[in-house]
């Protein structure tokens, strides 16, 4: 998930859950987040529209003895080019949503001006004074309302000014050809840009306050969703703000309509899978596992459940942005993790999907390099499942993720703890080193690998000295046989505590590393995986 949206989200006056009194007024987040893209499809028209019109102006006009003088060449040229300008600034800028909207509104000023100019540069004087037109300003400052979101009274003083550039591109006209026009007819003829301000005016009150309606219904038991964090094919994760305490959260649900779209079988098993996710979630107390706050169904039929949401990054992030970390941090990473899991194990439960993308590295408090294990979307309990988990699982049998998936997963054999383990000790390689433990073009040949081949010891393929003792720890987790590997997640948390160090991981060297590279106006999220992926039962 991409961070930048949370901090958005976080920092945004607009996606919080209060509806009445200063903020009742603001852009609705929906729209909000809509400008960028709205902004971009506008820019693209317009443009679009610029080069067709320099193009007649050059071919078709001076057939039909349509004026077209050299101004326009430069101003439709100079249309053109901003267009062009405004849509490339939609794609690659990294700024708030709102300063969209204010560049839609400084957009359409300027798209206006350049109209008023074109028209006025070679009308005559018999159609200045011929009576009230619809002029293509009038189309313009309709279309700006109903494409580029803002709120009414921006919309008013934009269409204001914007409307005004009429008369005046009118008047300097008369004066640089010297017309005669009487002075009234610069207003009497622009009468309908009066009635566009206040049509524009509605449009933007109207969409506004249909967008404040949709973000007062979307509430979810005692939470009101704000910014979307991120779809699948099955189902959303929002931002989310309880109506009563100020505790920000992630909201993950299934929508009942993407469920209609699949069939029976699948929708089922989709809706087992989202339900054991959040027991196995709900039965956890390991600090270093994802906290669950709720979990329910509305009336329409959406699934939701509610959990904590994360100051910080996931380790799949954190190795691509910034490298493989020292030794000892990574082992302090990975007890933390040890701990999550031995807890789950006690409690029966497999992860069978751990991998970089599922364990983030937060800002708990004061505290750093604090981990949360998440996503148990496709946990499997040790002990007979019920007849409808069962049924919901059996389609699928081979789960996880291929790159940190282990051989007897892979075979299709049981699985236990130790499952879980030979995946801590990939999330371990790449840490250390930046690389998968085996690669491959396809998912097939990394499976292939993962059940025959011997796996290159890390110190071989860090940047940092890994010692021996280390390099042993970590190359036992990964033994093809489960019963080479370290027997539970507290064995393997006791020989990680054995491994040498050239400098240790502190207190303080978590807090200067997180001052420097993620500072507290930074931060990401939990993400999660939207759309778990199939599990299976034991037999």
């Amino acid at each position: 998930m991409n961070s930048s949206r949370l901090i958005q989200a976080l920092r945004s006056p607009f996606s919080g859950p209060t509806t009445t009194g200063p903020r009742a007024s603001a852009l609705p987040p929906d729209l909000l987040r809509e400008a960028r893209r709205r902004l971009g499809v506008l820019a693209r028209l317009l443009m679009a529209m610029a080069l067709i019109n320099l193009t007649l102006g050059h071919t078709l006009f001076p057939r039909l003895h349509v004026g077209w003088p050299v101004v326009a060449d430069l101003v439709v040229v100079g249309v053109a080019v901003l267009s062009l300008g405004v849509f490339l600034y939609t794609r690659h800028a990294h700024t708030d949503a709102a300063s969209f909207v204010t560049l839609g509104l400084v957009y359409e000023v300027a798209v206006v001006a350049a109209v008023a100019t074109v028209e006025h540069a070679s009308i005559s004087a018999e159609s200045m004074s011929a009576g009230p037109t619809v002029s293509r300003v009038c189309l313009v400052i309709l279309i700006f309302a109903a494409i580029v979101p803002s709120t009414p009274s921006r919309t008013l003083l934009t269409a204001l000014i914007a409307a005004s550039l009429d008369p005046l591109a009118m008047a300097i006209a008369i004066a640089a050809r010297h017309l005669s026009v009487a002075p009234a007819h610069l207003l009497w003829m622009h009468i309908p840009d009066v009635l566009a301000v206040a049509v524009a005016t509605l449009i933007s009150t109207v969409i506004t306050r249909l967008g404040r309606e949709v973000r007062d219904a979307r509430e979810l038991g005692s939470y009101q969703l704000g910014a979307l964090l991120g779809r699948g094919g099955m189902g959303e994760v929002y931002v989310a703000h309880h109506r009563m305490l100020a505790r920000p959260a992630a909201i993950k649900l299934i929508r009942p309509e993407k469920l209609e779209l699949r069939d029976d079988g699948h929708a089922e098993r989709a809706v087992q899978r989202f339900k054991r996710e959040a027991e196995a979630a709900a039965s956890l107390r390991s600090p270093h596992t994802i906290e669950l706050y709720d979990f329910g169904e509305t009336d329409d039929g959406t699934l939701y459940f509610v959990m904590e949401l994360l100051d910080g990054i996931d380790l799949e992030s954190l190795v691509e942005r910034f490298g493989p970390v020292p030794p000892a941090r990574a082992v302090h990473v990975l007890r933390q993790v040890c701990a999550s899991l031995a807890e789950a194990h006690a409690h029966g439960l497999v992860h069978r999907d751990v991998k970089p993308a599922n364990i983030h590295l937060c800002r708990m408090g004061l505290e750093y390099d604090f981990v949360k294990v998440l996503d148990f979307g496709i946990v499997k309990s040790r002990h007979p499942p019920a007849a409808g988990q069962a049924a919901a699982t059996a389609a699928d049998k081979i789960i996880g993720t291929p790159a940190f998936m282990p051989p007897e997963m892979a075979a299709g054999d049981a699985v236990d703890g130790r499952a879980d383990l030979y995946g801590l000790g990939c999330v371990a390689y790449w840490l250390l080193t930046g690389r998968l433990v085996f690669d491959g073009e396809t998912a097939y040949q990394v499976v292939a690998q993962h059940l025959n081949a011997a796996p290159e010891p890390p110190s071989h393929r860090s940047p940092h000295a890994i010692s021996a003792t280390l390099d042993g720890v970590i190359l036992s987790c990964l033994e093809k046989d489960p019963a080479q590997r370290p027997q539970d997640a507290l064995e393997l948390s006791h020989r990680l505590i054995g491994c040498e160090f050239d400098a240790p991981w502190t207190e303080e060297e978590a807090a200067r590393w997180w001052q420097a590279h993620l500072p507290q106006h930074n931060r990401s999220a939990v993400d999660g995986a939207i759309e778990p992926v199939p599990a299976t039962w034991p037999s």
